[in-house]
């Protein structure tokens, strides 16, 4: 259909032609009323932009010097914050003479890595970048949260066989013998 005969036959009915997608071979037009074609448009765009989950990124401030407990609690808050879906940023500064002990640091890190394994992947590993540093991890996606709890299961079953295997064998007779 000619342009024109699209917009005559828009107006006579007291609609409006709206262009779809300009692009493409030949352009792909509407007849519509355009107040109405606009409010929905926005509608859709305003319910896509509920549903879009926005990832934040939250930080945990550590020192090499810290402290179990307080270690604990900032491994607590990290997997709270990983289970919300959003990343953490693990900062561990150093002050004075600490920078000469780069390794307790990483060590640190490390920990804190192995802790929340069962929360998070590690997206940026270790990284010193003047007095800090820095890591950070993702949650996990739905699918490694799976295959997590499949090798989960796996090993709670080899050590239930394992045990169940040990309980079995006759005890060492030698065992408790003094020479």
């Amino acid at each position: 259909m000619s342009p024109d005969q699209a917009l005559r036959i828009a107006y006579s009915s007291g609609l409006d032609l709206i262009l779809i997608s300009p692009g493409a071979q030949p352009p792909v037009c509407r007849i519509a009323d355009w107040g109405k074609y606009k409010f929905e448009q926005d509608k859709r765009e305003k319910e896509a932009k509920k549903k879009q989950n926005t990832v934040e990124v939250k930080e945990v401030q550590l020192t090499c010097r810290i402290d179990t407990h307080d270690f604990d609690t900032k491994v607590r808050n990290a997997v709270r914050f990983l289970g919300d879906g959003n990343k953490v940023k693990v900062v561990l500064r150093f002050r004075g003479r600490e920078m000469s002990h780069q390794q307790l640091g990483r060590d640190i890190l490390d920990r804190f890595k192995a802790a929340t394994a069962q929360a998070g992947t590690v997206d940026r590993e270790p990284v010193l970048d003047g007095r800090t540093i820095t890591m950070i991890i993702s949650p996990l996606r739905e699918k490694d949260k799976k295959e997590m709890a499949k090798q989960a299961a796996a090993a709670a079953a080899a050590a239930a066989s394992a045990s169940a295997g040990a309980a079995q064998t006759p005890e060492n007779p030698d065992k408790g013998a003094e020479n």
